[in-house]
């Protein structure tokens, strides 16, 4: 006959909201995540999934047939020290779930739930993907190489989303988040005494034109109508007030939609540092990684979940894309699929603080619409 996810999902609401609640308690940082992923998989083998380990990552298949859908939730959280006044505070110093990773593992275990008891409506199989490692571990890439993508015919992936207003689904065609590169250098020169800088090779004003050169990159080099960012955030050079430091050194990130705008962004990286370096009589170095690509939906991907959440009666809009990076990107190389936001953000409830702030929260009472759409998802594809 048929069951309606969100009916289920409404069903299970209080235990989604007290594993959220429990992860959140005790927060684990990349490719620490052993208790959270033990609590999954106890739950996982209790309900019948066939488990693979890949370190702290959890791979778990259910049902039998030609198509895979995979449905992924990451498990780590963050360095933060909570700010927040509530029950299930964090309760280990300086950890804390501040962008949400609690929520999107118990959502996906709730999916975890709902999906065994009906199975005989699934056809095919349904593998759900507990990752470690996205805050800077690219632990995405980890669970491809243990076999994570392996028969899988479309993946999706959920984040909650502080800029949408909370319970509704945000989808979007084509680049979602950008890729994310981070990058080092330092200018060397030679130095010595404040007084007589004429007898010195002084870095510090060279590392200040390099930083402003910087800027130029985006403003002058890249076509207005496509985005980058270039950010240096970290300057470090001397620490007496009358010497002339040996060594500048800098670091930062870039963001980018397009691979070729992130290519253009490396090159004039390295010709500024270079060029600055030759006009002031300087040595330099500079080491440029890309962490992730662009976070890319497929176009029939993101058009088959906004079917779903019609269907299903679940709210949702076109979400913008940001500058923000995804490492579930790396999946989405690989497979069709897309990844979905959903909105948290109530401002009578006070949740309105950024991801990865101090006091960043999340509107559990919508929850279980999360779990309700990735059950949907899974049913629907596998028809």
């Amino acid at each position: 006959m048929g069951f309606d996810p969100v009916l289920e999902a409404k069903k299970i609401e209080k235990e989604i909201i007290s594993w959220r609640r429990d992860f959140h308690m005790y927060p684990e940082l990349k490719y620490k995540e052993e208790r959270t992923s033990k609590i999954v998989e106890e739950h996982l083998r209790e309900w019948g999934y066939r488990i693979k380990r890949v370190g702290t990552g959890i791979i778990a298949d259910i049902g039998e047939g030609e198509k895979t859908i995979a449905l992924r939730a990451d498990m780590d959280a963050l360095p933060i020290q909570e700010e927040n006044d509530v029950p299930y505070k964090s309760r280990v110093p300086g950890k804390m779930h501040a962008c949400g990773h609690d929520a999107h593992t118990a959502m996906l275990l709730g999916a975890g739930k709902i999906i065994p008891e009906h199975i005989d409506e699934f056809n095919g199989r349904v593998r759900l993907v507990f990752q470690p490692a996205e805050e800077g571990g690219n632990g995405a890439l980890k669970m491809i190489e243990g076999g994570a993508l392996e028969g899988v015919d479309a993946i999706f992936g959920f984040h909650v989303w502080m800029n949408l207003p909370s319970g509704v689904i945000g989808i979007r065609d084509g680049p979602f988040l950008a890729g994310a590169g981070i990058f080092s250098g330092k200018l060397i020169g030679k130095g010595g005494h404040g007084a007589s800088p004429h007898e010195t090779k002084d870095p510090v004003p060279a590392l200040a034109e390099l930083i402003l050169a910087y800027q130029t990159i985006v403003s002058r080099n890249i076509n207005p109508l496509e985005t980058g960012v270039v950010s240096v955030t970290s300057v470090h050079a001397g620490t007496a007030f009358n010497v002339i430091p040996e060594t500048a050194e800098f670091k930062g990130t870039f963001r980018f939609f397009k691979p070729e705008i992130g290519e253009l962004i490396k090159k004039r990286m390295d010709e500024i540092a270079k060029g600055t370096a030759i006009a002031h009589n300087l040595e330099y170095e500079l080491k440029i990684d890309e962490l992730t690509p662009p976070t890319i939906n497929d176009s029939k991907m993101a058009g088959f979940a906004r079917k779903v959440a019609e269907k299903y009666g679940l709210k949702y809009c076109e979400v913008p894309p940001t500058m923000g990076a995804e490492d579930f990107s790396f999946y989405l190389q690989m497979v069709p699929g897309a990844f979905l936001a959903l909105g948290i953000r109530n401002e009578e409830k006070g949740i309105i603080y950024p991801h990865h702030h101090p006091k960043f929260d999340v509107d559990e009472d919508v929850l279980y619409l999360g779990t309700a759409m990735e059950v949907a998802l899974a049913l629907e594809f596998l028809k």
